[in-house]
């Protein structure tokens, strides 16, 4: 079989479209034959900022059908179609930019009929992600207000979206070329995130949001802090250090500040399952309560391509890959 894999650290051309062996299922695991996979900024991020085991097949989600399972497995058989998330917690042998991956039960989902697998590789990884970070930690519930920082992400429009599932209100920032695509997919309202009076019209829009969802605090900490209601949430799911201020205006609001990690989510035991929240994700696509936007796709050995334009471009939604 094919698949992309890099020998060392760096950029996208590290990455090589090479012949490996095909993977066989262990004891708790199943053999998936991938018809897609997302492109996500960690699997970048990961390639170009530490040497991995040498060779490393990058990717973190896919969909495909079940191929094999290995002994004692329950619950999956062959034909099964299936998503997964999880890759970057270490727990695959192998990583999903291939045309065949071993997969643990415990992070991955059947896929239902009425929901294609590219929808299903494009909501793996940013819908176990929102959902951690508006259920998991922000307890959401129908009424409350939801500001999202990047609504066309692939966190963020998914989170738009799940929150609009749940009942709440979503306001989020985007470039203006995205703003009707994101209502369409859910937002009440849609701030340009450069416009000068961000705050202000954050402010205005939620008039206090229940929740702040940010990716970027280093950036946008303080402007979490004004736009936050009283006892809300602040949920940062990434960026790099960041210094909580504590002004008067965080403590007089009581917050809460979550910080979340999805790396540790397959090896801390207090962590919770994917597996549920995926068969969650599951129900809401197939119901149309939740949708998921693929700007563009790439074929597998067009990988490195794929690892470039996810860093460097502006998009809605995911990028894929998809074998042939």
């Amino acid at each position: 079989m094919y698949a992309i894999r890099y020998h060392e650290a760096g950029g996208p051309e590290v990455l090589q479209y090479e012949s490996i062996e095909e993977p066989e299922p262990d004891h708790d695991e199943v053999l998936v034959e991938i018809e897609a996979a997302a492109v996500n900024p960690v699997d970048a991020k990961i390639r170009a900022g530490r040497d991995p085991e040498s060779p490393k097949t990058t990717g973190s989600d896919l969909a495909g059908v079940v191929r094999e399972v290995g002994e004692g497995v329950a619950g999956f058989e062959p034909g099964d179609r299936v998503f997964a998330t999880g890759l970057h917690t270490g727990r695959f042998t192998g990583g999903s930019f291939a045309e065949m991956a071993t997969v643990p039960t415990d992070l991955l989902a059947h896929l239902p009929e009425s929901v294609s697998f590219e929808e299903g590789a494009a909501a793996a990884l940013v819908g176990v992600t929102a959902w951690r970070a508006l259920v998991d930690h922000a307890d959401v519930t129908p009424g409350e207000t939801v500001f999202i920082h990047g609504g066309n992400g692939g966190v963020g429009h998914v989170a738009v979206g799940l929150a609009n599932a749940i009942g709440a209100s979503a306001v989020c920032t985007a470039r203006p070329e995205y703003h009707d695509a994101l209502e369409d997919l859910g937002a009440e309202a849609v701030l340009d995130y450069e416009r000068d009076d961000l705050v202000e019209a954050a402010q205005e829009a939620t008039a206090g949001a229940d929740v702040v969802l940010d990716a970027m605090p280093d950036e946008y900490i303080e402007a979490d802090v004004d736009v936050a209601g009283l006892d809300g949430d602040i949920v940062i799911i990434a960026g790099g250090e960041t210094t909580f201020p504590a002004t008067s205006p965080a403590r007089s609001k009581e917050l809460d500040v979550h910080m979340m990690s999805m790396s540790n989510l397959a090896s801390h035991p207090d962590m919770p399952d994917i597996a549920p929240i995926l068969e969650g994700l599951a129900e809401l696509l197939a119901d149309d309560r939740l949708e998921v936007a693929i700007d563009r796709t790439y074929s597998l050995e067009e990988g490195a391509e794929a690892h470039r334009a996810v860093m460097e471009e502006s998009i809605l939604g995911k990028i894929l890959v998809v074998p042939e």
